[in-house]
């Protein structure tokens, strides 16, 4: 039985989308990439923060300083916007899966932030509990 021809036609099926690359991402493909991952994320060169993606476009995300905040995303007009417990302004991206993953640019600008998804670091993401003292 000759069954490697199916081999790369099962493979694409596995793929996260059928974007092509560069294509900006919808909300329904975005959660497809994106739901139940820990994406680690890079500015400049080096590592900028982690976001993990839950059900229900629930996120928790990190500046990788041990202190987490809960938030939510959304679709509107072409741009994923998300929500964060402490600050009530959306703060809208436009993602595109590229060959090395994700890369968002803040708000579709092409003169704002640009990160980019950083390979498997082989780190966890680290959540302390709340600033307690007297």
């Amino acid at each position: 039985m000759r069954f490697f021809p199916m081999i790369p036609l099962l493979l694409s099926l596995l793929q996260p989308s059928s974007l092509a690359a560069g294509e900006p991402m919808t909300g329904e493909a975005f959660d497809r990439y994106t739901l139940g991952r820990t994406l680690f994320y890079g500015f400049d060169g080096r590592t900028y923060g982690v976001e993990r993606y839950l059900s229900g476009r629930r996120v928790l995300w990190s500046f990788l300083d041990g202190r987490c905040q809960t938030g939510h995303w959304y679709e509107d007009t072409g741009q994923i916007c998300f929500i964060y417990e402490d600050r009530s302004d959306p703060q809208c991206w436009s993602f595109s899966l590229e060959a090395g993953g994700l890369v968002a640019q803040f708000e579709n600008d092409p003169q704002a932030t640009e990160l980019y998804e950083v390979e498997d670091l082989d780190e966890d993401m680290l959540c302390y509990g709340p600033d307690v003292g007297v």
